[in-house]
């Protein structure tokens, strides 16, 4: 039995899941809890793909630190 090495690429799937959250938002009524829904759901859905982006790039472990 052949086994094939899956590639996984977070960053990718990460943007293609902002790309989904675009979408939905798209359809949410314009009404004061729709447009509450959609602003949390942009926010938090398309954050993850930056700060993915942020954490590859960092050189040493005091990039990651807070200060």
């Amino acid at each position: 039995m052949k086994t094939t090495k899956r590639k996984f690429d977070l960053e990718d799937r990460l943007i293609n899941f902002s790309i989904a959250i675009s979408e939905i938002v798209e359809i949410l009524p314009n009404t004061k809890f729709g447009n509450q829904i959609a602003g949390q759901l942009v926010r938090s859905g398309t954050s993850p793909a930056l700060n993915y982006g942020e954490a590859i790039c960092a050189e040493s472990t005091n990039d990651f630190v807070i200060n």
